[in-house]
């Protein structure tokens, strides 16, 4: 959950906040513009003004649930080397303004290292701006807290820990391209907070387990910026989850490729899949698919509802589609259907009005395997209380957010074309949508694409309240009823382009 309200613009906005009240310097400058007034006392503090993206790229790892309940983050800056960043908040109790300037660890992450509280607007920010330059001045890098030593938070994701012949073609292409570097800046940032509980993320990271792991990772960011308290568990399931009086354990599943399915490599082409035959699949072998990944977790020798710290509370399957290059992209629908064992037909009466029917479907069968349909009708479902599905939870995510945040070459360009919801109740087909990923014209969340699937019959059910960003959707009188975000896209491609490209790494790269 984004907490606050952010003036993400350097301009327009901050200039009118940083007029009232008077400000530092004010005789000298008299006679320029209000931008000019205010670009002159930034340059005289060392300081400069952060998006909302890149702030919370930094901070939202940082950052505790309980914040968002203390008061509004308004206004974010930082020196000029990014050192030290500075917070102006409004106090939820008493309407006042306080500021928290943060510096990085010893393990780099930041951290609050001076604050006050109790002032008015033009006070708060002549104090930050005061401590941001004091701190410019000073030079200093590191501010140690003195507990760095007794977490275990941390982990270098790229510094390579396997022989080359070993790596993940997608790892190594990551490592080094320049197409990456805007996810390979949010992921240091995340990792620098992240706890490896089992000791072989890394090398999973690296090798087989790229896929898994990015899965992984990309539920981490979600889950924190829904404002809820995230912890490894040890040894499982993959994260508990917490909005301080409820709990929510869940195991992250990938689909991943069968013993004679090819791993995709970067430089392959997608499979050209027409329509008919996405029909098809979705109705035999996807589903199989899902069902195999979901069922060897519900089978497992010892069943996660039974361990004693998950006793009582909900549990959670999220699964992510990566058995194909781009498979995400058309897999959604045979998901929805195997879970709730039913498929929607659609028509329209005379009027032109839509008419959903519910099919029944008993069974998904490919290539002499037949599975029944109906995940959670299976025994001991009902110890599951949702599946959680995103296609988005893919490289070019972190890409994008990254290239939200400002890091990245200059001239990169990220363009997203998709299919997303029509809030339409006569539309029964999604509507296309196109933009480039630019700061300051568009925005995008981590839990944008992110759909939960509650299970009819589960034992321990979940309050939809505490995921208030992602879309839920329950089966009701026979038919799947969903509640919706404004903006949900269905799939998408990435276009990731640098004007040098040879076309090698040019092109489309998966997301939602």
């Amino acid at each position: 959950m984004l907490m606050g309200l952010s003036l993400s613009v350097p301009t327009r906005k901050h200039t009118n906040q940083m007029q009232q009240g008077g400000g530092m310097g004010q005789a000298r400058l008299k006679g320029r513009n209000k931008n000019e007034r205010v670009d002159a006392i930034l340059a005289a503090h060392s300081v400069k003004v952060l998006t909302l993206e890149r702030y919370n790229a930094f901070v939202a790892w940082t950052r505790s649930p309980i914040a968002q309940f203390m008061g509004d983050e308004l206004q974010f800056f930082s020196t000029l080397n990014e050192y030290v960043i500075g917070v102006i908040i409004r106090d939820a109790a008493d309407g006042d303004y306080n500021w928290v300037a943060l510096g990085r660890d010893e393990k780099g992450r930041y951290r609050c290292i001076k604050l006050n509280t109790g002032l008015t607007l033009a006070d708060a920010r002549r104090e930050v701006l005061k401590e941001l330059k004091d701190h410019y001045d000073a030079g200093t890098q590191v501010f140690p807290q003195g507990d760095e030593g007794k977490d275990k938070a941390g982990v270098d994701l790229f510094t390579s820990v396997v022989p080359d012949e070993q790596m993940s073609h997608t790892f190594r292409l990551m490592q080094s391209g320049n197409h990456w570097i805007p996810a390979r800046s949010i992921l240091s940032e995340m990792m620098r907070h992240f706890r490896d509980v089992d000791g072989n993320f890394v090398e999973q990271f690296q090798t087989t387990g790229f896929d898994a792991r990015i899965w992984e990772l990309y539920l981490y960011a979600a889950l924190l910026e829904e404002g809820l308290f995230v912890e490894k568990p040890n040894p499982a399931p993959d994260f508990m989850v917490s909005d301080g009086r409820r709990k929510v354990f869940i195991e992250a599943v990938t689909v991943n490729p069968s013993a004679n399915e090819p791993v995709a490599k970067p430089d392959d082409s997608p499979l050209r899949r027409s329509p008919y035959e996405i029909f098809k699949l979705n109705a035999t072998k996807i589903p199989i698919k899902f069902g195999s990944a979901l069922w060897s977790k519900l089978t497992r020798a010892k069943p996660y509802w039974e361990m004693e710290h998950v006793q009582g509370n909900p549990l959670v399957f999220a699964i992510a589609d990566f058995h194909e290059k781009q498979s995400m992209t058309w897999t959604s629908t045979a998901l929805i259907n195997y879970l709730y064992g039913v498929k929607h037909d659609y028509s329209k009466d005379e009027e032109g009005k839509l008419i959903i029917s519910p099919v029944k479907i008993e069974h998904h069968e490919y290539e002499g395997k037949k599975i029944p349909s109906g995940f959670f009708l299976q025994p001991n479902s009902e110890h599951i209380s949702a599946v959680l599905f995103s296609a988005s939870g893919t490289l070019s995510k972190f890409n994008r957010m990254g290239k939200l945040a400002g890091f990245g070459l200059p001239d990169q360009r990220l363009v997203r074309v998709g299919l997303k919801h029509k809030h339409d109740a006569n539309s029964a087909l999604p509507e296309p949508f196109c933009f480039e990923v630019k700061q300051g014209e568009i925005t995008e969340t981590w839990a944008e694409g992110l759909s939960l699937f509650h299970n009819p019959k589960a034992t321990h059910s979940i309050d939809p309240c505490m995921f208030p960003n992602v879309a839920h959707h329950f089966f009701e009188d026979g038919q799947i009823r969903s509640l919706l975000p404004e903006f949900h896209p269905y799939t998408s491609y990435t276009w990731n382009v640098l004007p040098e490209d040879s076309h090698q790494h040019a092109g489309e790269t998966l997301d939602t």
